[in-house]
């Protein structure tokens, strides 16, 4: 497993930061937003440390796919999945996009109705 000893969310993942831990699994943590943007607002991700999307290369398929199954199972579990609620899974990459924390994280967002396009 790759880590940053100066990214926050390794901290997380190795349980040296504190967090609102709602998932763990084999390779990835799920947890919830400290700023939350939806009644439900939980970021997954990847134990490995991926700096971003645009740096996913095809090493790390396994980490991409455990983040979608990841997601899917916390959304199921915090009553937003299926076909009669949703929710938004989101990618931020780079600052233009509110990036801060360079760590690959899917942002789960639900528990209302979301506009398109998104603001």
């Amino acid at each position: 497993m790759t880590t940053d000893p100066d990214c926050l969310f390794c901290g997380i993942v190795a349980g040296d930061v504190p967090a609102d831990v709602v998932r763990r699994d084999e390779r990835t943590v799920a947890f919830r937003d400290i700023a939350p943007q939806a009644p439900v607002h939980i970021l997954v991700v990847p134990r490995n440390h991926i700096v971003n999307a645009s740096t996913v290369g095809p090493d790390d398929a396994e980490d991409i796919a455990a983040l979608l199954v990841a997601a899917k199972a916390v959304a199921d579990a915090e009553g937003i999945g299926g076909e009669e609620r949703g929710y938004r899974l989101t990618f931020n990459v780079g600052p233009d996009a509110s990036n801060t924390v360079p760590h690959l994280h899917v942002h789960l967002l639900g528990g209302r109705l979301f506009d398109w396009p998104p603001g």
